[in-house]
């Protein structure tokens, strides 16, 4: 069973908080309303995932973002896709730099990072664990 769901993002700051309850309220759905398990501390990290891909979006891309939501067998695809066709690159760890860590922060997170160019700009996708006890 494959369930999606997308939100177009505007450019102001409030896609931030607004992708992150999207992403709850998704997968308070796919819980509640299907049945499919979802652990509480993937919610938590889907949050901060979102939270950091909808960021970069917010700051490095022109125009408005799309953040789709995707439910592929015991997996969650989070995708953003923006205007930027630029990849985002991981710095070297560095504990005194502040910021920029986004993308760090997704990669330890999630089972998998990949990023995508599109005729549109670039879409960056996290894969994650719905439920990692049951995996």
């Amino acid at each position: 069973m494959a369930l999606e769901v997308s939100l177009a993002l505007d450019a102001d700051g409030s896609c931030i908080a607004q992708g992150r309850h999207f992403a709850v309220a998704f997968l308070t759905k796919v819980k509640h309303g299907h049945g499919i398990p979802v652990a509480a501390a993937t919610v938590e990290i889907v949050q901060l995932i979102v939270s950091e891909l909808v960021t970069n979006a917010h700051r490095h891309a022109p125009g408005p973002a799309l953040l789709c939501l995707r439910i592929s067998g015991t997996v969650l695809q989070i995708e953003i896709h923006d205007s930027n066709p630029v990849a985002p690159a991981a710095k070297a760890p560095d504990p005194r730099r502040v910021g920029q860590h986004g993308l760090e922060i997704v990669a330890a997170l999630a089972l998998t990072v990949t990023v995508e160019h599109t005729p549109e700009g670039k879409r960056v996708r996290a894969d994650v664990l719905l439920n990692p006890a049951t995996a």
